[in-house]
């Protein structure tokens, strides 16, 4: 069997182009590329942690449709996660230390940009805004608990400020937090 290079650098088997391009013979452009738009256009959702003494929920919420930056994060891969953010993108809000509970959901604002806060820049910020608080907060003992959530970052990197939430665990939150 003869392997084929395509200009990607993918290497592909002769029988698998084969497959391939029958499999796609059928449908038109437009279905191809409507399909292809559809996965490019999938949103994220998203957790940042903040202690509720120092920066919560509802004091987000009192600042309106304007909502503030998220600054001071200081930690690499929370840096990366909020770079990968879209505006538009939902992130639950959760109160850590001081009752260990997601409590709301946020948006995406305003995308990554430089902290004017961090002297060395190499961290950077986004913009959040409260969307609705949970009917019912969903705790951290829950989530441990939920044999759904076992993987979640929420329960496998506990001291992340910022961390990547899969749509099945935002399913599951959401309906335990009574959405």
């Amino acid at each position: 069997m003869r392997d084929i290079e395509p200009k990607t650098g993918i290497h592909f088997s002769a029988t698998l182009l084969g497959l391939l391009q029958s499999a796609f013979a059928s449908l038109s452009f437009m279905e191809i590329e409507n399909a292809t738009s559809s996965v490019e256009s999938t949103m994220a959702h998203w957790l940042f942690k903040s202690e509720p003494s120092a920066w919560s929920f509802e004091k987000v919420a009192g600042l309106g449709a304007a909502g503030t930056d998220w600054s001071g994060v200081r930690n690499h891969t929370a840096k990366l996660n909020m770079q990968a953010m879209k505006v538009g993108e939902q992130a639950f809000f959760y109160h850590s230390n001081e009752g260990k509970e997601i409590v709301g959901i946020v948006e995406v604002s305003k995308a990554y940009r430089p902290d004017p806060t961090d002297a060395t820049a190499k961290f950077g910020m986004v913009d959040i805004r409260t969307l609705r608080p949970l009917p019912r907060p969903v705790t951290l003992e829950e989530a441990k608990s939920d044999k759904r959530l076992a993987r979640m970052a929420l329960v496998t990197q506990s001291r992340l400020s910022v961390q990547p939430v899969t749509d099945a665990e935002w399913a599951v939150v959401c309906k335990l937090g009574g959405l």
